[in-house]
């Protein structure tokens, strides 16, 4: 029904309208009781076996939605209501922006893809602190929290939004993701550079170690590192001992596109996600997981449009996984049958 019916008529509008269409719809679903009680029949497992247990947090299942469709923390009590196991809020700056020009998110049909140049437009850390703060007693989800800093704020000064970030979001959630890797806001990909970032992560973890009960914080990388770099992000995970990374951001490769050429070339900037970054991601995940010798935990994402995409990323090292691109092309349905297809797995290597 998603495929054939619902996702052709969303598809149909613009996809920056069509996402906010799709707020209210969630927003109405979970204020009405019928309605919310078929939800959660239709999408929720409940399964002790499909729990995971990453970085001293506790996850009801391993399956999470990535930063990028709830900015701004206003409707993760719902979003919940759809199967995931975590939520993670964000990418929130110190300062509201209004993102990049519009239009800046464009779908590449042929490709199951989505072009974005959004440009960490959000409300504000503020902003966000306080829905959380008005809504975490109605909810028990995982959240986490996506930082970066504002165009404005010159990269030499990007420690200060990212501790501003930190500082405001850490009573309300329950890890944090620094975001180091989105191809567009100008200069931020610069900070994945092993000096520049140690210097980031290492004042962060100092603010960390100063509150009493340190929170987890993740990596979030871009799948276009070379080896020699991925090898320094394994360095710097390891010497700073952050809980580890968020693998991949999207991508700035417009390689093996089925689109043609001149449309892509038309869209211009931005970042590539979807199924043409499945096998990328995948080899990033496997490549840390193998050198580091597991000695920090993985979140996958990128590329996850099927149960079989999400299998591959946990063989290949990951502890979570997370849905972006792969939950607009598919629906929510998507979620429940990678539980399923998990859960399966696990019960049979109880056998």
């Amino acid at each position: 029904m998603f495929r054939y019916i619902i996702r052709p008529l969303l598809f149909s509008f613009d996809p920056e309208t069509i996402h906010h269409v799709v707020f209210r719809v969630f927003r109405l679903v979970c204020a009405i009781p019928p309605l919310l009680y078929i939800t959660r029949k239709l999408f929720v497992i409940n399964d002790p076996r499909l729990e995971t247990t990453v970085a001293g947090l506790h996850f009801p299942n391993p399956v999470g939605l990535a930063a990028g469709f709830d900015k701004d923390a206003t409707l993760f009590t719902e979003i919940e209501n759809f199967g995931f196991g975590f939520i993670e809020i964000g990418t929130v700056t110190p300062l509201a922006q209004p993102g990049n020009p519009k239009p800046r998110m464009f779908r590449l049909l042929k490709d199951s893809a989505i072009i974005n140049r959004m440009g960490f437009n959000n409300h504000g850390v503020e902003a966000a602190a306080l829905r959380l703060k008005e809504k975490r007693g109605k909810s028990s989800v995982i959240i986490g929290g996506n930082i970066g800093k504002n165009k404005i704020t010159p990269v030499e000064n990007a420690v200060n939004d990212y501790a501003i970030c930190f500082t405001t979001l850490f009573p309300y959630v329950d890890y944090f993701v620094v975001n180091v890797s989105s191809p567009n806001t100008p200069g931020l990909r610069g900070l994945q550079d092993r000096e520049p970032l140690e210097k980031l992560l290492r004042h962060l973890c100092d603010l960390n170690n100063k509150e009493q009960k340190p929170k987890p914080i993740f990596l979030k990388i871009a799948p276009d590192l070379t080896e020699s770099e991925l090898n320094d992000i394994i360095a710097i995970v390891q010497e700073t001992r952050i809980a580890g990374v968020v693998a991949t951001n999207t991508t700035i490769s417009r390689d093996n596109l089925r689109t043609d050429n001149k449309v892509v070339t038309e869209i211009g900037a931005g970042g590539l996600s979807g199924k043409p970054l499945k096998n990328r991601s995948t080899e990033v995940i496997r490549y840390l997981h193998t050198h580091s010798g597991g000695s920090f935990d993985l979140i996958a994402v990128g590329g996850v449009f099927t149960p079989e995409d999400a299998l591959e990323k946990l063989d290949a090292g990951a502890k979570l996984v997370q849905l972006y691109t792969g939950f607009i092309y598919n629906g929510p349905q998507l979620v429940k049958d990678i539980n399923r297809a998990i859960l399966k797995k696990r019960s049979n290597l109880s056998l």
